[in-house]
């Protein structure tokens, strides 16, 4: 078996570039993601600007190409497709901060928002290896509702007095929050 070094770069058409890879780097692109004002286009760029330390140095015909690197590193060298990942969106970073950091802290045995740096596929490695706690029983939650299966009595108890944790933010696109300013300013 050969493991997987840490990348710190990546290759674009036979040349490389240093890219950023902490953690904190990364939300921020997920961010960008998750912003409904952004068009397609616009978070790629966001992606590609924040990853790549020299993004201006990349020639226009390797763009696509230094895109899907990207992608791959973020995917922690793995190959999702978009409907794989809309079906495993039981979490959200922004969303669950005040839950995950501290699971992620336990994990790591110390405070990771001090630290001066962590790549991003340790950041995932001690995310994925959060036991039980107060986020891994929100997101059982969310992945039994979203499963439209049967909460136990306990877990209807933790719901109610959670819901607020447990539920989601509903992610619009630019459309729809377009469409529903639309109605407003028709009907006031």
């Amino acid at each position: 078996m050969i493991m997987k070094g840490l990348p710190t770069e990546l290759e674009v058409n036979e040349k490389r570039y240093r890219i950023r890879s902490d953690y904190r780097d990364i939300l921020k692109i997920i961010q960008a993601y998750n912003d409904p004002e952004l068009e397609e286009k616009e978070k790629c760029y966001v992606a590609l600007k924040i990853l790549y330390i020299n993004f201006e140095g990349i020639p226009e015909k390797d763009i696509e190409e230094a895109y899907r690197k990207a992608v791959w590193f973020i995917d922690c060298g793995e190959q999702y497709t978009e409907k794989t990942a809309q079906e495993l969106r039981l979490m959200d970073w922004e969303h669950d901060e005040s839950i995950v950091i501290p699971a992620i802290n336990r994990v790591a045995g110390r405070e990771v928002r001090t630290a001066q740096y962590i790549h991003w596929w340790t950041f995932i490695g001690l995310y994925m290896e959060i036991g039980e706690c107060v986020f891994s029983e929100v997101v059982y939650i969310r992945q039994k509702l979203a499963k439209h299966e049967r909460l136990e009595k306990y877990e209807k108890v933790f719901y109610r007095a959670n819901k607020d944790i447990i539920d989601l933010p509903v992610i619009k696109d630019k459309e729809e929050l377009e469409e529903e300013e639309f109605i407003k300013n028709m009907f006031g």
